[in-house]
């Protein structure tokens, strides 16, 4: 019983296991969200200039809007999304 009570009462050590798993977490989700951007910019450059002109954007612009740089307010929602 004392056993329980010492090992709960203990912090994680930072290079215990919990911390790598957080890093290979957030280098997935980096990862992910780069890739999600390629995608979103590849697809966005296929468009003609009518099309992307319709959106509000021009094809200079197409990495600031993927990014979130022209409507901060759509890089919000990427994150509650997930």
């Amino acid at each position: 019983m004392s056993m329980l009570s010492s090992a709960a009462g203990r912090s994680a050590q930072p290079g215990s296991l919990g911390g790598v798993v957080r890093r290979i977490g957030a280098a997935a989700d980096a990862l992910l969200t780069y890739l999600e951007r390629r995608a979103a910019i590849k697809t966005l450059r296929g468009l003609d200039d009518r099309a992307l002109r319709d959106i509000g954007i021009s094809r200079c612009q197409i990495e600031a809007a993927v990014g979130g740089a022209l409507n901060p307010a759509m890089g919000k929602l990427r994150s509650k999304t997930f």
